[in-house]
Parts: C-alpha cells; sequence; structure tokens
C-alpha cells in the first residue's frame, strides 16, 4: 500500500518511513500542509497518516479538503494533542483513526491493517478469489493449499486487483499504487505489462483464468 506521511518532525518521519517500508509498504514523507496537498493532488495514496501541528496551518485542514474529492484515502491522525475535543473532531472531518504521541511503531502498523481491511470490507488477514488464497500480511498465494512462488510486485499486482474487482483498473493506478509516486518512473515504459504477463503465466498454471481481463487501451480488471 501506499502511505503518505505528513509530518515536520523529519526524525520522527523517517523513523516511521523507514518501519513501514520495511513491513513492505511504499512511503513518501511531506512535511507541510501545501507538500501533502500537492502530493496528494499528483498521486494516488491508500493510506495518509497526519500530523496536526504542521508549520504553515492545522492538519485538520489538510484531512477537511481531501475528504471533499478523495473519500477512500484512510486517514490516521499521528500527534501530542490528545484532548477529546481534537479527537471528536478529528473523526468528525473523516479521520478513521487518532493516535497519540508517542505511540509504539508496532501498534501503528496494526491500526493501518485495521483500518485497511474495514475500508476494503474483509475481516480476515486473507483474501479468496476462485480457488486461490491471499495472505496479506505474509505476502503468500496459493491455490488448493498449493503455494505459488510470486515475486513482491506480481503479489502487489494481484492483491490491488483482488481488492478492486469488478473494477478495471488502468495502468496509471497499477503504477502509481506498486512503484509509488509516478513522476518518479517512465511513463511510457511496459513494465506494468511485463509483470501482469509473468503473474498470469503463473497463475494459469493451477486454473483458468479467463476471470482475469485486459481491458484494450486501459488496463485490467478482475471479475468475481
Amino acid at each position: 500500500m501506499n502511505v503518505l506521511i505528513v509530518e515536520d518532525n523529519k526524525e520522527l518521519a523517517l523513523e516511521v518511513s523507514d518501519f513501514l517500508c520495511n513491513a513492505g509498504y511504499i512511503c513518501k514523507i511531506a512535511n507541510s500542509c501545501a507538500n501533502a496537498l500537492e502530493e496528494l493532488g499528483s498521486n494516488d495514496y491508500d493510506v495518509m497518516l497526519l500530523d496536526l501541528g504542521l508549520p504553515d496551518g492545522d492538519g485538520f485542514d489538510v484531512l477537511q479538503s481531501i475528504r471533499k474529492t478523495k473519500s477512500k484515502i484512510a486517514v490516521i491522525v499521528l500527534t501530542a494533542r490528545g484532548e477529546l475535543n481534537d479527537r471528536i473532531n478529528g473523526l468528525h472531518l473523516g479521520a478513521d483513526d487518532y493516535l497519540t504521541k508517542p505511540f509504539a511503531l508496532t501498534e501503528l502498523a496494526a491500526r493501518i491493517f485495521a483500518v485497511i481491511r474495514r475500508i476494503h470490507g474483509f475481516t480476515l488477514n486473507n483474501l479468496s478469489i476462485h480457488g486461490f488464497l491471499l495472505q496479506l500480511q505474509d505476502y503468500k498465494v496459493s491455490f488448493n493449499e498449493l503455494p505459488l512462488n510470486l515475486t513482491k510486485k506480481e503479489f502487489d499486482i494481484f492483491q490491488y486487483l483482488v481488492l478492486n474487482k469488478n473494477r478495471v483498473i488502468t495502468r496509471l493506478q497499477l503504477t502509481e499504487h506498486i512503484w509509488g509516486d509516478i513522476l518518479e518512473v517512465n511513463s511510457d515504459s511496459n513494465f506494468i505489462d511485463v509483470h501482469v504477463r509473468n503473474l498470469r503465466k503463473k497463475l494459469d498454471k493451477h486454473t483458468a483464468i479467463d476471470w482475469f481481463e485486459t481491458v484494450r487501451n486501459v488496463g485490467y480488471r478482475i471479475n468475481e
């Protein structure tokens, strides 16, 4: 998942980023309201970790702004302001969770995963589709208990398409989701198609995958 860390404390931001990157997330840091809104306007993020005390404004202003256009992004407020009124205000403005500093990184990771599960509507750590089982936290895929040897990128693509089943996902959306900042990659490259082709070959060894659809000149869709 793509995570935007909105935090002006550079040491804390880097500590959170390093921890989450090691856990398999793709992270970008924004250190101000303006920087955060710029990132949110140019890239798709699954989760935003939002500090309230930013140098050019209040994090609640960022939250209020993005909720007008990006309803699906998960927002976890991270702040030293633990007063009840602040927590209530944040939840009313559209925050999905609230974590008071200082916090344990393991608790943060657990809350991120819980919020993602809730938003995508699944209750366990597993996803199933047409006989395939995806174990989200372990990055494992199996078919009828036979393990598949997927690369990290192949797993991420498969997981993202399954989470968005019955919906066309464009190549640009996949690129942003898997590689992070679209401005940092060559958008003319066919690397998405290469990874999808390799993923398909591995899935097709186990069962027919006519449900894994290519939408010409657009992207891909997994149908259930």
